[in-house]
């Protein structure tokens, strides 16, 4: 395919530049971006949330939606040239909560949901609400569908029980996605639900979890008791996982989509500055040799997600390179904040930002790393998907595949 930017492209590219000159300051093309998962951001969330409106009013905060919604009715490819011109410019990172509000939304409007359920969509979209993902569970993660949290009919509602776990911005959240058990009957894949719920609502209780970093953006959730109204299941009953499916395919997506430029940028001014044996480290062979391996790793997880894009915006479905995508991209900035690590030499280990070089933002930010690796699914599940999808390699062996969930475990 023509990676250069089409007439069309083109045109938008130019005006996102003058929209984004006009409402912010350039960023310096060696300034360290920051990963918001990484620190704990309740004190910028005020300003991200407003960076937000600010897109979504001057019409690029929901490129890709229909213009009934507040959206521009562009396509994906859109979405990713604006994002590119966006890293440019010294601006509050909003894709710590917009990449779940935007799952939700696209779940929302492809489900068929009733009125009520869409006018949550445009201020989701401008994030005057916030969402979470209630999925992950102590024994169901990488498994997702082997979660233990119940749901059962009573009437016109769900009383719902269990306990979810890693749960980005359930204390901040309005709503969130909830997938449950609602028949132990059947195979595991077979008895889920998928529900929206209020996260004001009476058996609701969040726990900050302490992180590595410092911050507290995952949560611990109990859920005792929780009524859902049934007009807030997403799909049919026992066909959760179909739900589930769709939704991560998008979250894979949007992990993929991630300007790294800048950390590579960030990375050569560091290494100008460190020295190996009294010279800087970037006279180094070896050094300049690691920095070119990341320049190539982050131009093939580019196209490749250029590639996905080009198939949404033809409304073609995405590919497994999206599996692609998220598995390099995870590595890759691990990969990048330990070599920046390396170059620190002993200063490397210092957290204490009073002390650290650039106030600690590189070690926040090689802590914080493993978050690509997780959320969206496992290093180990991409491996699988790429495996089988891909390579057409045999399935891994799932001996729980076709056994009632009430009897996996009992022999």
């Amino acid at each position: 395919m023509d990676f250069n930017d089409t007439a069309e492209e083109a045109a938008f590219r130019a005006e996102a530049r003058r929209w984004l000159a006009a409402n912010a300051a350039p960023r310096a093309a060696d300034s360290l971006l920051i990963n918001q998962e990484t620190g704990d951001f309740v004190q910028e969330f005020p300003k991200a949330r407003a960076w937000q409106a600010r897109k979504f009013d001057g019409g690029f905060g929901a490129i890709y939606f229909p213009t009934g919604v507040g959206g521009r009715g562009g396509n994906s490819l859109q979405n990713m040239i604006f994002m590119e011109e966006e890293a440019r410019f010294e601006v509050p990172a909003t894709n710590h909560f917009m990449i779940v509000n935007r799952g939700c939304c696209s779940l929302l409007m492809k489900q068929g949901a009733d009125a009520r359920q869409r006018e949550l969509i445009r201020p989701s979209l401008r994030g005057d609400l916030i969402w979470c993902q209630l999925f992950s569970e102590p024994g169901a993660g990488s498994d997702l569908a082997g979660v233990r949290t119940r749901a059962e009919r009573d009437g016109d509602e769900w009383v719902v029980n269990g306990q979810k776990i890693w749960t980005s911005n359930a204390h901040l959240a309005d709503w969130g996605v909830l997938v449950a058990r609602s028949d132990a009957t059947v195979p595991k894949h077979k008895g889920l639900t998928f529900f929206i719920v209020d996260m004001k609502s009476a058996g609701i209780t969040t726990r900050p979890i302490k992180q590595l970093t410092g911050g507290s953006n995952f949560n611990e959730v109990f859920l005792e008791n929780l009524r859902v109204p049934d007009g807030c299941r997403i799909g049919g009953v026992n066909e959760g996982w179909k739900v589930v499916m769709a939704f991560l395919a998008g979250e894979r997506s949007n992990i993929a989509i991630k300007e790294l430029q800048p950390l590579i940028g960030a990375i050569v001014r560091l290494a100008r500055e460190a020295e190996i044996d009294g010279r800087p480290a970037l006279a180094d062979g070896g050094v300049r040799e690691r920095i070119a391996s990341f320049h190539i790793r982050e131009a093939g997880v580019r196209f490749t997600v250029q590639r996905m894009l080009t198939a949404l915006s033809r409304n073609e479905p995405p590919g497994p390179e999206i599996a692609i995508g998220k598995l390099v991209l995870g590595t890759l900035v691990q990969d990048m904040t330990a070599f920046a690590l390396d170059l620190m030499n002993a200063h490397g280990a210092v957290m204490d930002a009073a002390h650290a070089p650039v106030a600690g933002l590189w070690q926040s930010e090689w802590l914080g790393s493993v978050v690509d690796r997780l959320g969206g699914g496992t290093d180990e599940i991409m491996r699988n998907v790429i495996g089988e999808r891909i390579l057409g390699l045999p399935e891994e062996p799932r001996v729980d595949k076709a056994v009632p969930f009430n009897q996996v475990g009992k022999g």
